[in-house]
């Protein structure tokens, strides 16, 4: 199968991809979306461990490009400090601090000195346990007593009702696990988390949406052929994807006639993994022994379309998740 060309994302398909996730919607769901597999952007996701980083903006009291443009003019024209801070309603301080701030070897110039003042802005805020060793250490002593964030915020309000050095809000805890970058609690006391996942996930993707957990442009067994129905011909497989213990995945493939069953070693659960396993498992069968594959209604299935493309083998899924098997 030929390689798909690497794409980089524009800063608005990141902004589609954050405002996706934080809807709840699935990776493969929003994979969709650029005819991708979820691959290839869970990487900027899972940099920030799957929470949305704060867009940077001006304040409010900075010097705008339009005032920087009326300063250069009034200083070509040589106008004094004083006028020009009275002209746009600054202090003198502030307009005497920008020129010598911004002024480089060739002088003044407004938009150098707009970009300049834009790249020292950018100061993260320093997280609260950080700053506060103490309080880190009482966090992560909960943490690994099994406590939750919330519990642990709670907690602090109530133990420390006169001191807001102490208190910290459960989003923050969350954030300093999830954003490594911050350096405030280590990553081993992600497991002691109730759900123990790589990136925070939105508080709608619980949800039961209309798009949750669907899967799309899927064929239901009841518009299989009907010499799948009645088991005459062989070559018609139904398959079920097992999880065990130390997060072992296998595929089970069961020849509907013969009942004759195979078994796949899966790596990973997601869609591309089990997908490209099948794909491989079915390249070693001669084409009249598969024809088609029924499956259990299940996220592994989300790219079906790409096994069928790559083994000219139809798809059908449940109607809804089952895992017991009525003959059927």
């Amino acid at each position: 199968m030929k390689q798909r060309r690497r794409i980089y994302y524009s800063e608005t398909q990141k902004a589609l991809m954050w405002e996706r996730w934080q809807k709840g919607e699935s990776l493969q769901h929003i994979a969709q979306l650029f005819d991708r597999n979820h691959s290839s952007f869970q990487r900027i996701l899972a940099e920030t461990g799957g929470i949305r980083p704060a867009q940077r903006h001006r304040s409010p009291l900075a010097l705008t490009l339009a005032e920087r443009e009326e300063i250069l003019r009034a200083l070509v024209a040589r106008d004094s400090i004083q006028s020009i801070a009275s002209r746009l309603s600054r202090a003198p301080s502030t307009i005497c601090r920008e020129i010598k701030r911004n002024s480089g070897p060739d002088g003044y110039r407004a938009s150098r000195a707009d970009q300049l003042a834009w790249d020292r802005a950018q100061r993260p805020k320093i997280c609260k346990l950080v700053e506060h060793r103490r309080l880190a250490r009482i966090v992560a002593d909960k943490l690994q007593l099994e406590w939750s964030p919330q519990q642990i915020a709670g907690w602090l309000k109530r133990a420390y009702p006169g001191s807001e050095d102490y208190h910290v809000s459960h989003e923050t805890i969350y954030r300093s696990l999830f954003i490594q970058a911050r350096g405030a609690l280590k990553k081993e006391l992600l497991e002691h988390l109730r759900r123990t996942r790589a990136m925070r996930r939105s508080r709608h993707h619980t949800q039961k949406t209309d798009d949750h957990g669907r899967i799309r442009d899927t064929v239901s067994i009841s518009e299989r052929p009907a010499t799948v129905e009645d088991r005459a011909v062989p070559g018609h497989w139904e398959g079920d994807l097992l999880c065990g213990s130390g997060n072992s995945q296998t595929a089970t493939l069961v020849e509907r006639q013969t009942r004759y069953v195979m078994l796949v070693k899966i790596a990973s659960k997601d869609s591309e993994t089990v997908i490209n396993a099948l794909i491989k498992h079915a390249c070693k069968l001669p084409q009249e022994l598969y024809k088609s594959l029924t499956w259990d209604r299940g996220t592994e299935m989300a790219n079906h379309k790409s096994f069928t493309v790559a083994t000219d083998i139809a798809v059908s899924i449940h109607a809804r998740p089952s895992r017991k098997r009525d003959g059927s």
